[in-house]
This record gives C-alpha cells, sequence and structure tokens, in this order.
C-alpha cells in the first residue's frame, strides 16, 4: 500500500488561521469529489471556524478518563475503519492522555500515513523541538509540547500561513482568538509585538530552509550553473594562514546579518605547491567553520583565482570574502594577486577584502615556497641572469670605480645566486658565465682583454664560476624539493579528505565522482565500463553537464582496469594529479563493486525466500494435499471391498466424503498454482467494469448457507475489475474467515462507495490477530494461532493480496470494533458513477 501524504499548516502563533485554512483546503477537496473526514479539530469556540466545519463528515472522538476528568482524543482506530482518503487533524504537536493509543498526536498521523491516508494538519513554530530554547528566550515561555524537526521535515507540504503583528493583535482585541476575559493579559504577554514579530522570523526562516532544499535540487536537476540569489551564499576563501579565523568569523557576522545565509569555507590545495598553510591551523579552521554552522571543502586547482571562482559558481554563491594579501608591495611584481583577480573576474557576485594582522608581512621568498617555475619567472630568471650582470657593471665602472676585486665578486656572486633563486639553474649558469667573463674583460687586469696577468686572479674567477655553479645547483635542487615536498603534501591533504569520506560513510558511487569534480574543478565525471575490449563503453555512473561516452572524448582518462575506466571533460590536468585521480577511481571500482554487491544480496535473498516457499510447498504436498488424497482413497477402497455390504446411508456418507476430498484438493491445488503465478508475475488480470452484486455471491458458493451473511446495495457504483481473480480473492477470505469464526457467529460480507473507490468488507467475530501480525498473515504457507494443518496450507490470504494488488485494489486487515477481524478490498470505481458523499450538517460517525 502507498504511503499517505502529510500537508502542514505551519504559522508563527495561535490565531494566524492555521485551521481555517486547513479546513478551506477541505472543503476545496471535497468539492472534488475527494473523501475527506474531520478526524479532529478543535475550533476553541471560533464562530468562524465553527461555520467551516459545515458539510464535512467528523469522526466521533475516543473519550478517556484520567485523573477523574473525561478528555476527547482523536479515535485513530475509527478513523482507520473509515478508511477515507483524507484526514484533517489539528495541531501536529499535541500531547495525548495517558491511556492513548500513542504517546503523541504526530504518532497518531504517522499511523494513518501508513495506512494510505492522507492527512492535512497544522503546527506553530514554537512547537518545533529545535526552536524550545529559542522561543523560550524570545518569550520567557517554555513550550512542553513539541514535535520532532524531521517529522515536520518529511512532509510532502508544508504551507506557511502568515499574519502581520499588528493584524494579529487586532484580531486578538475583537474577540477571535481569545475569550474575552483573556484578551488584556495575552496581549501584554505572549502576544507582544516584539515576541510576534520575532516569532514570525523564525517561521519564516524555517520555511526559507525548506524552500531553498526544493531549489538546490531543480537547479542540480537542470543544470542551472549561473548565480540566483535567492540566498545568501558566503565562500571564505582559506589559504592555511593564520587570518583564516578572521576571515570565517568575519563571514559569520555577514551570515548573521543576512538572515538564512550559508557559509562555506574551502582551501584551494595548488598542485605547484603554493599553498604553505599549517595542517593543524586548517584543522582549527575546519572544526571553527563546522561550529558556525557551516561547511569546509578542499578544492585543487593550479589556478587559486578559477578554482575558487568555479567552486562559488557552482555552489550558487552570493558573496566571497578574501583576505587582504600578505605578500610585501615589492612581491606585486610578479602579479595582480588573488584578491585582486578574484574581484576582476567575479561577475555578479560580490567580493569583501577584509584586512587583517597578517596583511603586507609577506610569505617568504618565490624559492622558499616550494613554486613550480612558470613562465613569468622564468622570464624574470633569465633578465636576472643575463641582463644583472650587464647592470652591475654599469654601476660598478661609472658609480663606484676603484672597488676590490674580491668585493665585485661577491656582488656578481650574489646576482648569480638571485638568478637561481628566481629562474632555476639554466640562469643561473647564464649569470655565473657573463659574470665571469666581465670580471674579467673589467676588473680583472689587464682589462679589456680576456688575458689574466697574475695567476691568483684567474685562480679567483675560476673559484666565483664553480661557486656560482654549486650554489644555483644546490638552490635549484632545494626548489625543486620544495616543489615535491608541497605537492605530496597537498597529495596527502586530498587523500586524508578521501579516507574521511569513506569513513563517513560517503561510499555511492555517485557522491565519489561529485566529490571527484568539485576537487579538480571539472566540468563532469564519468565512471564507464565494458565487459571487454571488444565492446562498446556504458556509463556506470556521472555527475555534471554533457558527461562523454568513451574515453577517447575526454580529457582527462584514468584507467582503473581493463573493464573501468574514469573519465573526466573540463579541462587537461597535469601529469602529477593522476595519482590522486587513481586513488579516487580506485576507491569508485570498490564502491561499485560494494554497490552490486548489495544487489547480489538482496537477489540472494529473493532466492533464499523462493527455497523458504519451495520447501513449505513440499511439506504442503507431503502433508496437507496427502491428507485429503488418503481420504478419497480409504472411501474408494471402501466402496469396493466384496467383504461389507454397505447400506445406501453409508454409500451416500462415502460419496460424500470422497466429494468433500476432492473439492478440498481442488481449492488447494488451485491456490497452489494461483500463488506460483502470483510467484512468476504471470497473472495477467482482465479488466472491465462489472456490479459488485454480481461476482460476491458467487464467492460466497463454497461455505455453507448459514455461515456468511451479503449486504451489498444495488446502488453501489460499478468496478473496475478482473470478475473471476475477484471472485477467487473475495472466497478466499470469506472461507478463512468462516474457519476462524465461533460457531453460531455468521460472516458478514458487506460493501460501500467512498468517492473514488468501493470497499468489500469481511467481518468475523473470530479470536482476531494482534497488530504485529497483521502484515505477516498475508506471507505465503502461514498460519496463524492453533489452526489445524489440515484446514489449508496457509495460501489464501496470500492469493487474495496478490489477486487484488494485480487488479490495481488493496487488501489489508482491520480489527472488529468488540472483537474480530475486518479483511477490507479497496477498489476502483468507474468514473462517472455516484459515490456516497456526506451531506450538510456535519454528522458523526464510528
Amino acid at each position: 500500500m502507498a504511503r499517505g501524504t502529510l500537508r502542514i499548516y505551519l504559522g508563527a502563533a495561535p490565531g494566524v488561521g492555521k485551521t481555517y485554512a486547513m479546513l478551506s483546503e477541505a472543503h476545496r477537496r471535497a468539492e472534488r469529489g475527494t473523501d475527506v473526514v474531520v478526524g479532529y479539530v478543535e475550533n476553541h469556540r471560533r464562530p468562524r471556524t465553527e461555520v467551516m466545519l459545515h458539510g464535512l463528515e467528523v469522526v466521533r472522538r475516543k473519550e478517556l478518563d484520567y485523573r477523574g476528568g473525561t478528555f476527547a482524543e482523536m479515535d485513530v482506530d475509527a478513523i482507520l475503519a473509515r478508511a477515507p482518503e483524507v484526514a484533517l487533524v489539528d495541531e501536529l504537536a499535541h500531547t495525548n492522555v495517558p491511556g492513548s493509543r500513542n504517546a503523541k498526536r504526530w504518532q497518531d498521523i504517522e499511523e494513518l500515513l501508513r495506512a494510505g491516508i492522507d492527512v492535512v494538519s497544522n503546527l506553530n513554530i514554537q512547537h518545533l523541538e529545535s526552536l524550545g530554547d529559542v522561543v523560550e528566550a524570545i518569550t520567557g515561555v517554555r513550550q512542553r509540547e513539541t514535535v520532532p524537526d524531521e517529522v515536520v521535515r518529511r512532509a510532502d507540504q508544508i504551507e506557511l500561513v502568515d499574519m502581520s503583528p499588528q493584524s494579529l493583535r487586532r484580531r486578538m482585541a475583537h474577540g477571535n482568538i481569545y475569550a474575552p476575559d483573556k484578551v488584556d493579559a495575552a496581549l501584554s504577554n505572549y502576544f507582544r509585538p516584539g515576541n510576534l514579530t520575532a516569532l514570525r522570523e523564525l517561521a519564516l526562516l524555517w520555511t526559507a530552509d525548506r524552500v531553498d532544499e526544493y531549489l538546490q535540487q531543480y537547479r542540480a536537476d537542470h543544470r542551472i550553473s549561473a548565480a540566483w540569489q535567492a540566498r545568501e551564499r558566503i565562500v571564505v576563501g582559506l589559504t592555511g594562514g593564520p587570518e583564516g579565523r578572521t576571515l570565517i568569523r568575519r563571514a559569520a557576522r555577514m551570515a548573521a546579518k543576512g538572515s538564512g545565509s550559508e557559509i562555506l569555507a574551502v582551501h584551494i590545495v595548488r598542485s605547484d605547491g603554493l599553498s604553505t598553510g599549517s595542517t593543524r591551523e586548517i584543522a582549527v579552521q575546519r572544526t571553527l567553520v563546522e561550529d558556525l554552522g557551516g561547511t569546509f571543502h578542499h578544492v585543487i586547482g593550479d589556478d587559486v583565482p578559477d578554482a575558487l571562482l568555479d567552486f562559488a559558481r557552482g555552489v550558487n554563491a552570493t558573496q566571497i570574502v578574501l583576505g587582504t594579501s600578505r605578500r610585501k608591495t615589492w612581491q606585486y611584481a610578479f602579479g595582480p594577486g588573488v584578491g585582486s583577480t578574484v574581484a576582476r573576474e567575479s561577475g555578479d557576485i560580490d567580493v569583501h577584502i577584509v584586512t587583517h594582522e597578517q596583511a603586507a608581512k609577506g610569505r617568504g621568498l618565490p624559492a622558499a615556497r616550494g613554486a613550480k617555475l612558470g613562465r613569468s619567472r622564468v622570464v624574470a630568471g633569465w633578465l636576472t641572469g643575463t641582463a644583472g650582470p650587464v647592470l652591475l657593471t654599469a654601476l660598478l665602472t661609472h658609480w663606484h670605480p676603484g672597488m676590490s676585486q674580491a668585493t665585485e665578486m661577491l656582488l656578481f656572486l650574489t646576482l648569480t645566486v638571485a638568478a637561481a633563486l628566481v629562474g632555476g639553474l639554466l640562469p643561473a649558469l647564464a649569470s655565473a658565465l657573463a659574470g665571469s667573463l666581465l670580471l674579467n674583460w673589467y676588473f680583472t687586469p689587464p682589462t679589456h682583454s680576456f688575458t689574466v696577468a697574475e695567476p691568483q686572479n684567474a685562480i679567483a674567477i675560476a673559484i666565483f664560476v664553480v661557486v656560482g655553479v654549486a650554489v644555483s645547483s644546490v638552490v635549484d635542487l632545494a626548489a625543486r624539493r620544495t616543489q615535491q615536498a608541497a605537492r605530496l603534501r597537498a597529495e596527502a591533504e586530498v587523500l586524508s579528505y578521501l579516507a574521511g569520506s569513506v569513513l563517513r560513510g560517503e561510499s555511492t558511487v555517485r557522491a565519489l565522482l561529485e566529490r571527484v569534480r568539485e576537487t579538480f574543478g571539472m566540468d563532469s565525471v564519468v565512471l564507464l565500463e565494458r565487459a571487454d575490449e571488444h565492446e562498446n563503453w556504458t556509463c556506470v555512473a556521472s555527475v555534471g553537464v554533457h558527461p562523454c561516452l568513451r574515453p577517447e572524448d575526454a580529457d582527462v582518462e584514468v584507467p582503473v582496469n581493463d573493464r573501468l575506466s574514469l573519465a573526466l571533460t573540463g579541462r587537461v590536468l597535469p601529469a602529477a594529479d593522476r595519482r590522486v585521480l587513481s586513488a579516487f577511481a580506485a576507491q569508485a571500482a570498490v564502491a561499485l563493486d560494494r554497490e552490486r554487491l548489495a544487489d547480489e544480496a538482496g537477489r540472494a535473498r529473493a532466492l533464499a525466500e523462493g527455497n523458504r516457499i519451495r520447501t513449505a510447498l513440499l511439506a504442503a504436498v507431503s502433508h496437507d494435499l496427502r491428507t485429503p488424497l488418503a481420504g478419497i482413497k480409504a472411501a474408494v477402497s471402501s466402496l469396493r471391498s466384496v467383504d461389507v455390504a454397505w447400506s445406501p446411508e453409508d454409500e451416500a456418507e462415502l460419496l460424500a466424503g470422497i466429494e468433500e476430498g476432492a473439492d478440498r484438493l481442488d481449492h488447494l491445488v488451485g491456490n497452489l498454482l494461483d500463488m506460483s503465478r502470483l510467484q512468476t508475475g504471470t497473472v495477467t488480470p482482465l479488466i472491465r467494469e462489472v456490479d459488485l452484486d454480481e461476482v460476491v455471491p458467487m464467492a460466497l458458493g463454497g461455505v455453507p448457507e448459514d455461515t456468511a451473511a451479503l449486504d451489498v446495495p444495488e446502488s453501489l457504483p460499478m468496478v473496475a475489475v478482473d470478475p473471476g481473480l475477484l471472485e477467487r480473492a473475495v472466497a478466499n477470505v470469506v472461507e478463512n474467515a468462516v474457519k476462524y469464526s465461533p460457531e453460531g457467529e455468521k460472516v458478514l460480507v458487506a460493501a460501500s462507495a467512498l468517492g473514488e473507490r468501493v470497499e468489500v468488507r469481511i467481518i468475523d467475530r473470530g479470536p482476531g490477530v494482534p497488530e504485529s501480525a497483521k502484515e505477516r498473515i498475508f506471507e505465503p504457507f502461514q498460519r496463524y494461532g492453533d489452526a489445524p494443518r489440515g484446514n489449508g496450507v496457509g495460501l489464501g490470504l496470500a492469493v487474495a493480496r496478490g489477486f487484488a494488488e494485480a487488479m490495481g485494489g488493496t487488501l489489508v486487515a482491520e480489527d472488529t470494533p468488540g472483537g474480530g477481524l475486518t479483511m477490507v478490498f479497496t477498489l476502483r470505481a468507474v468514473p462517472g458513477g455516484a459515490p456516497a458523499r456526506p451531506d450538510l450538517p456535519a454528522t458523526a460517525t464510528t
């Protein structure tokens, strides 16, 4: 049976019109022909609410005695027995009187939803469990009746019933909410303008959260990447430096000003190792973000501004918070910086540059950052190594002539080291070569020639070249090792996060692919599979827009094995990223195997169930089928015996036994064949329009006349069923009911019309079935209680439910008021019939 839907009207305070809106919705549905009943509505003696109850069927309440008083609560059993399409239930957070079926009304509603009944209810914002402390701080009143937030979030529809504080206070003053003697106290206490404004804001924000969930799902389904500023989302760019805490707190203050804002902190881990943030500091900042209600994300990107903007657009961010650059003024020669670039290219996303204590304090020399030498640094290195010696020579010859040769050599050596720091080994070698030639020509006697008069000068120049080359090699090697260490550190951070995601349960293939797409900033990620090398590739799972269908079409391909390949589109990644991608690809293969093993486990459970049914079938054949066969054989052997002269009465009795055994055998075999058809899915109903009074009476032919009573009005609408299947199903249920009914008690078979459906109820006064066993009795080969084995193999109810569902109907078990069990067939009425509808004024049913 399909679960019912839940619609909740949410209000900020009593009196905003939730119950009125709920009753208005009930009248609209009733006018459309929906079967609506009032399960429980408290009108609080409000005239307009009482008027809205007219014309709606009201289920009588259950009265309970508690501490010397009598209290009326919603009668869940009566509503389940009535089985309407829609039930109105007021005050979702209400606590039931001790002795009720459930402790809370929302638990009563859960039962109605599980029974397939749609429920319309209402709730005030102060009754949400998560807001209890907030509401108490605002109003000074602690709410005793609360409902878990998850219960409300699971609702299929949530509609906010809004009213301004001024309008609500006017309604209160006019006596439309409380009695006149309570108005003054309410207006001066709970219904103060400040309280109502705060509660209204809470209701609006909580509803906005739910709306945002729908919006995110819609954007994902329609692959929308442009920013929709429906809600503030603040992205905080972190470098791993100590200023990150300042940025996070600043973003939190900005989010607090815009109610409902969301904080997303992102740490861009550059593959060239430019990030030198402390791992410990990153962990502290992650904890701080999560404590403030935000989320933390790791992203790999060679271009930090592009990676940050791609992430911001991907999450529909409206603002980006960055810190003032820590670089020294002279370091801006290497580029405009991340903040300036992001602000220039952000488009419709606002960028906030926040000052902090670390601003302009520097990050160290470029080589200390372990950077991969980009084009600009290589050019700067060659300029330093080639033009630098020339400029230094001009400076020494024109402005500082007569300096000692040792000092001049040290200056040229310093320039060589600078070229190594900026541009690497080759510019440093060029600087050493140029410096040695210039030293020889301009500063070593005899000048303006490449000859060296004194041996010590020749040795000094040679030592200069050797030292320059050695220093350049060491500096370049240190830079490369620092680069490798930074790269490995970045990979370790990503792999650590991957391991953490596995531990947190993000083990589905789709979740893992989404993590890959987010981490590397790709457009799409797809896991491809093929049976062998000669087969075409098929898509196992994909995320992002326009996924490729072949590894050859991908920008990056990471083979997992001969059958699996991870394909990414969006940009070409450096080769070093493949190590990390390989780890993701291996984990994707593991996740895929885990999902398939789970599916195989499900199929194995189904096979085990089939084996259980076959085992039960063998038991039935070995016992239940042999019993009538043994009776038939004994009777036939007796009739054929020549040693005994049977009287006509004895012969008639033996023949009757044979007929009864044959009927039982035919019934058992029929049920076995029907169950086999249901198990193999070969039941194909031939649906046509029939009258119940033509089919149901025929189903009573298998029971004695004095054991069942029939009440099927001729005025019922026609139903769309397979007459043969319906007859078999009703016959099985009636025979089962007769079997368990006390002697002298008749089984009642009654039918009635309810909206767009017709119900057939088989009511007995037997021992009944406890709630925990109501579903189990419909399983194959199940008997309940002490039924003797010779009475059947336990397939009658299973076959009946299978036939009912094959025709688009249902079969459920309910308690019979006063004791016993009621089986309810729900069938589809033919459109255009005349289903029964309650008339004005409101009536009560039991």
